[in-house]
């Protein structure tokens, strides 16, 4: 019975390493890995800014008030900060694994999220008009 028992698990097992999509082995190719997904990030992000900046240009030439509001300009201090606070933030994150293999993988995973999350903020400065 034992070798029975042996012969489902080993074949369930094998049966299960087939189905499982190929995960990165090496620290290396994970943080190749997190680089890519950044990468797509900020490709995203940058295809974003551009939509937002041209609408908040557009919301300038529209203004025909007394005082001038600065979309376009208030827009672009936002994302020169922004970038500043997502650069010290990934810093500060990556550095508890200082020095190591581990630091590109926490910089790359942080620098993702921040820019899928200012993608979604520039996105919804877009309002409705």
């Amino acid at each position: 019975m034992t070798g029975v028992r042996s012969l489902f698990v080993a074949a369930v097992g094998g049966a299960l390493l087939l189905a499982a999509p190929a995960a990165a082995q090496t620290q290396a190719q994970m943080n190749a890995s997190a680089g890519a997904v950044y990468q797509r990030a900020d490709a995203a992000m940058n295809a974003q800014w551009k939509r937002t900046y041209a609408y908040m240009k557009g919301r300038d030439a529209q203004d025909r008030g007394r005082v001038k509001f600065g979309y376009a300009a208030a827009t672009l201090a936002s994302q020169r900060a922004w970038i500043a606070f997502r650069d010290a933030q990934c810093k500060i994150e990556s550095g508890e694994a200082a020095g190591g293999s581990l630091q590109p993988l926490v910089r790359a995973q942080c620098l993702a999220r921040l820019t899928q999350e200012r993608t979604t903020q520039l996105r919804n400065l877009m309002w409705s008009r």
